[in-house]
């Protein structure tokens, strides 16, 4: 590429290399007439400072036209051509000596940024611009050298033309379409998925990313109760198939295969699928477990395996619906889970909503802005209304109610967007004012997939919980259970349930918990009735945020409801 400088910030003048002579000329010929783009043109014997302006077509054949022009005079005919627009024939008529190639006036791009108007620096030589087709070489060093210097022609000319398509798209706007042209990357994966939708590009980079993975593991409330479920559940996972959706570093792979599962299929569309690969291979486990990088809803298993015993995933985002994997899980259920006693793990998930002082939060938030250094920057608090905030609260103010049990085995995609009724009743003991709804998950893990009994109580995890201990045992040898008490007459077990929940009485977990603030806090005592209806659907904009609207009225103790109030909250 040739080296240049810019002459009263106007900008580059580009150079293309055309047809079998190898000749490089400016682009301003092309710009006057397109035909120039053609494979056969006979070698150019002038310097580069010369300017084709047209190719006449005459019994078939391109003869160029040649005009001497210096710097400046190049730049007037570009900006000349631009503004006035001339026909071929005008322009095959130029000689070189007309008035507008000494009016200051087409010195001034008629383009902003004009990429035509390049040209070369002073110790840019002749002989780097042209390059003509030497004779038949004469030997075999002869030949190699001209095979050389053909192969320097060819990369600059690619060169040329991935910079003029970058031109030619900038101008006409036509991004999208080169994306979708580009060549696939190579990739180890099995699968590659086909190009992204733009809800999607930016989870599967983010995902792409060491950081986010350390946050999960390092999560031992969600890790351990993964791995407690699958290690101490051999009934399940040994000799089992196993699809591990959204599979990240293969953490629930390793478990399962230590599990005994006879095959594992890892999948994952982000760059963590590659890492994923290797550290299967450094755990010695590449007989057990397939990585696959993909969509699940676009990959096919291999070794005509057509259904599986077991789906793990970590699927759950921040107010359990946030990033909307689910769907993918759904799908993969559909498609892969064996209908004949197939598990899903977790298999039962409940969103949890209720009451919260969140007094702390409300003074970070919104407060701090009410005077700052004695101003009043109360502005800045606006938008906070209009988002959910994920942060960690450690009470209530009323006990939670579920507004979404999501039953895995059956439930259908079109049942995530979804209405709820509630009904919250303060629990505090003195006059408190409420600033926020919260919002948590409970998950919950059967060996046989069926939904959890009624009264099943939620698992909350206290600091020095034993379940690492359960799991984690010296050697890696597996979970033995306890024996049953013979002292007395048997009675039928209930059936194992493993859970863990993100709610406030837990230890904190990576997905914290998502609080809707007030515009207006609710003062409540003990007994107060907040009453009213969650909405929760995907976004319009993007699918994988969500939309929440919480409609509500507060009823006092011997007094009517007060008027509806509704607040509406981004997810995201």
């Amino acid at each position: 590429m040739v080296k240049s400088h810019r002459i009263h910030q106007i900008q580059k003048t580009r150079v293309i290399s055309l047809g079998r002579t190898g000749s490089r000329i400016p682009e301003q010929s092309v710009l006057a007439n397109p035909s120039l783009m053609t494979p056969h043109l006979p070698p150019s014997p002038k310097p580069w400072n010369t300017t084709r302006i047209l190719t006449a077509s005459t019994s078939n054949k391109h003869v160029p036209v040649y005009v001497s022009l210096d710097s400046y005079r190049r730049i007037r005919l570009v900006n000349w051509i631009r503004k006035e627009k001339p026909s071929p024939e005008h322009a095959n008529a130029l000689k070189g000596d007309e008035a507008f190639l000494s009016a200051d006036e087409y010195l001034k791009p008629t383009l902003e940024d004009d990429p035509l108007l390049e040209v070369p620096s002073e110790d840019s030589s002749d002989e780097e611009e042209i390059e003509v087709w030497p004779q038949s070489p004469l030997d075999l060093a002869a030949a190699k050298r001209q095979i050389k210097r053909l192969k320097q022609q060819l990369q600059r000319t690619k060169q040329d033309m991935i910079e003029y398509r970058a031109f030619v798209s900038e101008r006409l706007n036509f991004t999208s379409v080169a994306e979708s042209l580009k060549e696939p990357v190579p990739s180890s994966s099995i699968h590659v998925a086909a190009p992204l939708r733009d809800d999607d590009s930016h989870y599967f980079q983010s995902y792409g990313e060491n950081d986010i993975h350390a946050v999960m593991i390092q999560d031992k409330v969600r890790t351990a109760t993964y791995a407690q479920f699958i290690m101490t559940t051999p009934e399940l996972f040994r000799d089992a198939v196993v699809l591990d959706v959204g599979c990240g570093t293969g953490i629930l792979s390793l478990f399962a295969a230590r599990a005994g599962a006879k095959r594992v299929f890892a999948v994952d569309a982000s760059d963590i699928a590659e890492k994923a690969m290797q550290i299967v291979k450094a755990n010695d486990l590449e007989n057990v477990i397939t990585v696959i990088r993909g969509k699940i809803e676009e990959v096919t298993l291999p070794d005509d395996v057509t259904h599986v015993d077991v789906i793990v995933s970590e699927w759950m985002g921040y107010g359990l619906l946030y990033e909307s994997m689910l769907d993918s899980v759904l799908h993969a259920r559909d498609r892969f889970l064996n209908p004949d006693g197939g598990v899903l793990a977790p298999s039962q998930c409940k969103m949890m909503f209720g009451l919260c002082e969140a007094a702390e939060i409300f003074k970070e938030r919104v407060g701090f802005w009410s005077d700052v250094y004695g101003f009043d920057l109360a502005a800045m608090a606006a938008d906070v209304y209009n988002e959910a905030i994920v942060d960690v609260v450690d009470s209530m103010a009323s006990e939670p109610v579920v507004v979404k049990d999501l039953y895995l085995k059956t439930i259908a995609p079109k049942q995530l967007d979804f209405s709820s009724s509630f009904t919250l009743v303060s629990t505090t003991e003195r006059k408190t004012n409420i600033h926020a709804f919260v919002l948590y998950f409970d998950t919950f893990f059967t060996a046989s997939g069926e939904p959890i009994p009624e009264d099943s109580q939620v698992h909350f995890v206290k600091e020095g919980d034993p379940i690492l201990a359960e799991v984690w045992q010296v050697g890696g040898k597996p979970h033995i259970s306890r024996r049953m008490s013979s002292g007395g007459p048997l009675k039928k077990p209930k059936p194992k349930t493993t859970s863990f929940s993100t709610g406030p009485l837990s230890v904190p977990t990576h997905w914290k918990q998502t609080l809707f603030l007030l515009r207006d806090p609710i003062i409540v005592h003990e007994g107060t009735i907040v009453q009213g209806t969650f909405i929760c659907k995907k976004s319009d904009d993007n699918s994988r945020e969500l939309d929440v609207e919480i409609h509500y009225t507060v009823k006092y103790e011997g007094e009517e409801p007060s008027e509806a109030i509704v607040q509406v909250f981004k997810v995201r």
